[in-house]
């Protein structure tokens, strides 16, 4: 974490910076975080956006609010450590969005959730409908053309052969093989209480909701339940830990250990994680 003061501009006095500045390390300590050791940078924002906006090419030591923004970054990439990236894996890309481009195809969007893609790779289109394979010829982040993506980038595909009417949001791009289409599972699941922003009521087997798992959301249907001692269950209430068989009305690329929300109405009423595949 690293924190950044706003509205300094505000404030001629340099006793009052240091006293809020103070009070801002007391409140992190007290939510258990680093207070002592925080990078802690006091600026304005509305004064560095004003002078950006004015000379776009303005470089660092020309203006005191745009140099705070450049203390603040320095700030980031010093303290907060890069994320390990999991590229040893089998590549993943759960797909956002989907757009046409006029004279070169169809692109896919999404973060890589693991592994790598490389252009000219065979990735594999997986959920919602039959599995279908395609050739990336294309990778571009933030408007640069790749040679390939990695794991936590966010990117776009160009996709060989593949029309905007045959992808949607919710399915996966995969390396070919790695993963496959289910509708059936086990669950451990928790169920948010009335104070957590849960339901109020109890349900029972039968039970319908949205099921959200990486950026898809399909409807579902709670078979059976099962307690902690592997008995089967009645009914479910609000703060209740549970075991759960979930089926899916269209197949979903998911796998053991994924973990997915449940949502009715828009509100999120659950949580879990899967623990096996049944079909």
């Amino acid at each position: 974490m690293v924190v950044f003061l706003n509205k300094q501009d505000q404030v001629d006095d340099e006793e009052l910076l240091q006293l809020v500045e103070l009070e801002v390390r007391e409140l992190l300590s007290s939510y258990e975080f680093p207070g002592d050791d925080i990078p802690i940078v006091s600026g304005s924002a509305l004064l560095a956006l004003e002078a950006l906006m004015a000379n776009p090419k303005i470089t660092r030591g020309e203006n005191e609010w745009v140099d705070k923004i450049y203390e603040l970054m320095d700030s980031v990439d010093s303290y907060i450590p890069i994320p390990q990236r999991q590229t040893d894996l089998p590549f993943l890309l759960a797909i956002e969005d989907v757009f046409s481009i006029t004279g070169r195809g169809t692109v896919a969007t999404g973060r890589v959730e693991r592994g790598t893609v490389k252009v000219g790779e065979t990735v594999d289109i997986v959920g919602l409908r039959d599995t279908r394979s395609t050739t990336v010829t294309g990778v571009e982040m933030f408007q640069k053309i790749l040679d390939e993506a990695l794991a936590g980038d966010n990117v776009g595909l160009l996709l060989r052969g593949i029309q905007k009417a045959d992808i949607q949001r919710g399915m996966v791009l995969a390396k070919p093989g790695s993963i496959t289409p289910h509708t059936k599972f086990s669950a451990i699941v928790y169920v948010l209480k009335k104070e957590e922003g849960g339901r109020h009521s109890p349900f029972f087997a039968g039970y319908r909701p949205q099921f959200y798992m990486r950026t898809t959301d399909v409807t579902g249907k709670v078979v059976n339940i099962m307690n902690d001692k592997d008995e089967e269950s009645k009914m479910v209430m609000p703060g209740d830990r549970v075991k759960m068989v979930v089926e899916l009305i269209m197949p979903v690329a998911c796998e053991q250990g994924m973990r997915f929300a449940i949502r009715e109405g828009g509100k999120t009423v659950g949580a879990g994680v899967i623990q096996s595949i049944i079909e």
